[in-house]
C-alpha cells in the first residue's frame, strides 16, 4: 500500500478516519506544507460550463454521449463574454471554461470568448475541455489560455478501459506531456471510489500523478450519476478522498489543489475539511441558472458552490481568498512571502 514517511515511521494513510487523532495530525501536516509555500491564501476562480455536448461515453459521467435523455446546449460566446466581463463575482481572479468534449464548442464558443476576455479583462484563463488535437491546444494557447485541466481519473490502464475514460491512459498522458511542452501549466487528477477500484490502483494513480509535468492535481470522490452504467454504485469515501488530498499536498507542496463540490455532496463538511487537509483552490459556479441542471458532471441535483458558499468555507477553514490569480502566481513564480 502507498505509504508516507511521517517522522521515522512508515504509516499507511488510506484507512485513517479520525478515530485516534492520527488523521487530524496527518491533515495538519498537509495544511502546514501548503502554508509554507502559499500561506493560508486560497485562489478563487469562477467556472462557466459552456457546453454539455460530449463525444465520449465515460461510464461515470451523465454527459456521456449515450445519455439521450439529457437536453444538450451550447451557450453563445457573446452572452458569456457579457456575463464574465460585467457580472462576474467580485472575489474571482481566474475563469475556468468547461465543456464536455465538444470540438464545435471549442471553435464556436471558447476561442471567441477567450479573445474577448483577453481584450477586456486580466483574468487568468483555465480550460477543461477534454482531449483535443495538438492544433486545437495550440489555438487555445495562442488565444490566451494559461492553465489546462486534463484528469487521468485512474492510473491503471485496465481500470481506465473498464470505466470507459477517453481513449487510452497512454494517450491521456501523452496529451498532458504535450500541453506542458508547449507552454501550458497543467493539472490532472483522479477519482476516489470508482467501481472496482482497488487500493493498489489508487496508490498507482497517486504515484503516477507525481511523475507527470504538472502544476496542480485534484482528488474527487466518486459520485454515482443517474443515467450512467455506474448509477447503482456507492459513492466514494470522503475520508479516503481527504487522506489522498493530504498525501498529494505533502508529496507535491507547490501544487494547486482544489476543494471540489463533490466533497460537499458526499459529506456536509467535506468541502471545508479539504482546505484543512491542504487544498488551496476553490471554484465559484456562475453558469447561468437555467441550464445548470443540464451539466450533470456528478448528477442533476449536484451542489452548486456559489460565491457565498465558497467564501464561507474558506473562512471556516481559517483561510483567506488570494488577491492574485492562479495565472499570475504561475507566471511569476510567486514566492511564499506574497501569500504569508
Amino acid at each position: 500500500m502507498l505509504s508516507l514517511v511521517m517522522g521515522e515511521t512508515r504509516q499507511d494513510f488510506f484507512g485513517l478516519n479520525g478515530d485516534d487523532g492520527a488523521q487530524e495530525a496527518f491533515h495538519s501536516r498537509a495544511s502546514a506544507a501548503r502554508d509554507a509555500v502559499f500561506g493560508r491564501r486560497v485562489f478563487v476562480r469562477g467556472v462557466v460550463e459552456v457546453s454539455n455536448y460530449c463525444r465520449q461515453n465515460c461510464h461515470y459521467c451523465a454527459m456521456r454521449r449515450d445519455n439521450h435523455d439529457l437536453a444538450r446546449y451550447r451557450l453563445a460566446a457573446d452572452e458569456l463574454a457579457d456575463l464574465i466581463i460585467h457580472h462576474r463575482p467580485a472575489s474571482i481572479t481566474d475563469i475556468d471554461i468547461q465543456a464536455g468534449e465538444d470540438p464545435v464548442a471549442v471553435r464556436e464558443v471558447v476561442l471567441p470568448l477567450m479573445r474577448e476576455l483577453r481584450r477586456h479583462t486580466d483574468l487568468g484563463i483555465t480550460l477543461c475541455l477534454g482531449t483535443l488535437t495538438p492544433h486545437e491546444y495550440d489555438e487555445l494557447r495562442e488565444a490566451g489560455g494559461d492553465y489546462y485541466v486534463l484528469k487521468i481519473e485512474t492510473g491503471d490502464p485496465q481500470h481506465y478501459r473498464y470505466i470507459e475514460a477517453p481513449g487510452t491512459l497512454a494517450q491521456r498522458i501523452e496529451a498532458i506531456r504535450y500541453l506542458a511542452r508547449t507552454g501550458w501549466k497543467v493539472s490532472s487528477g483522479l477519482i476516489v471510489g470508482l467501481p472496482n477500484q482497488t487500493d493498489e490502483q489508487l496508490a498507482q494513480s497517486l504515484q503516477l500523478l507525481t511523475t507527470l509535468p504538472l502544476a496542480g492535481g485534484s482528488v474527487s470522490p466518486f459520485v454515482s450519476g443517474e443515467q450512467t452504467p455506474f448509477s447503482s454504485a456507492s459513492n466514494g469515501c470522503i475520508e479516503q478522498t481527504l487522506n489522498c488530498l493530504a498525501w498529494m499536498r505533502l508529496s507535491m507542496p507547490h501544487w494547486l489543489i482544489p476543494a471540489v463540490s463533490a466533497m460537499k455532496l458526499v459529506s456536509a463538511n467535506g468541502y471545508v475539511r479539504a482546505f484543512q487537509a491542504g487544498a488551496n483552490l476553490a471554484t465559484v459556479n456562475f453558469t447561468p441558472h437555467n441550464i445548470r441542471a443540464n451539466y450533470p458532471i456528478y448528477k442533476r441535483d449536484r451542489i452548486i458552490m456559489d460565491e457565498e458558499r465558497v467564501l464561507s468555507a474558506i473562512d471556516q477553514a481559517g483561510c483567506q481568498p488570494s488577491a492574485i490569480s492562479v495565472a499570475e502566481h504561475l507566471r511569476n513564480g510567486t514566492s511564499s512571502a506574497v501569500f504569508s
